[in-house]
């Protein structure tokens, strides 16, 4: 077993170093995944300590997925890096040095108004989901520990949430090794492809994993992560232009 030494700084410094070793996985159990596919164990056994975090943290890991929603991974990234600079606090210690900023509170997202968004690049269909959430969040914060479908229903229950983001959620925020990202624009090929030998839908995507519950994430990350995928013959998802810059 190895050793993790940390260092922490600024207000949230204690509960960081509390929350580590959920942060690092140490609480995730792993003991009973037994992948049905060979190729999944022999991803599992090249990969036998990947854990599956858990943050707590359910405003901030939705705004995150919310934003990823219907776009492409340089859209994503560039909108919650421009949220971060315009609304989220400087990083403590160290962190201004290296331009690093904490994620909004649920007190400014929830006052931001529409036209910040846009100048963030992230329009109406994600911006509402946010700030709703950002309204109800103490109710979100406590999902956690909470029955996987409780918490899903309690997240699809926003308007602007759907199953995916929900996943999304359950994954980052609450270490569910059983949230498949159903709707992925990408999870449902690939892991047909490395299963079947072609692409499936979300439907039979669900058939093939169910002998797998409740590991059923484990799985999904390391065919995606961890595994070659299809080839790529298809044009890229095309940057939209119409947002403000």
């Amino acid at each position: 077993m190895g050793l993790v030494e940390l260092e922490a700084w600024g207000s949230g410094r204690d509960w960081v170093l509390e929350q580590a070793p959920e942060l690092l996985g140490a609480d995730d159990d792993a003991s009973s995944f037994r992948p049905r596919d060979e190729r999944v164990r022999t991803a599992w056994v090249r990969n036998p300590h990947w854990r599956v975090m858990r943050s707590r943290r359910v405003l901030e890991a939705l705004t995150a997925a919310v934003i990823e929603q219907k776009v492409t991974g340089q859209e994503a990234f560039g909108g919650w890096r421009r949220l971060l600079r315009r609304f989220g606090a400087v990083g403590p210690g160290p962190g201004e040095g290296w331009g690093m900023h904490c994620p909004p509170t649920a007190e400014v997202l929830a006052q931001i108004p529409s036209w910040e968004w846009l100048r963030c690049q992230i329009d109406g269909a994600r911006s509402r989901p946010i700030v709703r959430a950002a309204r109800a969040a103490e109710s979100l914060e406590r999902t956690v520990g909470m029955p996987s479908d409780q918490v899903e229903g309690a997240l699809t229950s926003l308007p602007g949430v759907g199953v995916w983001t929900a996943a999304e959620v359950r994954q980052r925020a609450h270490g569910d090794a059983d949230a498949v990202s159903f709707g992925d624009y990408h999870v449902a090929t690939q892991v047909g492809w490395a299963l079947t030998g072609e692409p499936v839908t979300d439907s039979q995507l669900a058939v093939l994993l169910e002998a797998d519950r409740p590991h059923r994430y484990r799985v999904q990350h390391l065919v995606t992560r961890r595994m070659a995928g299809p080839p790529r013959r298809g044009h890229r998802m095309a940057l939209r232009r119409h947002l403000p810059r």
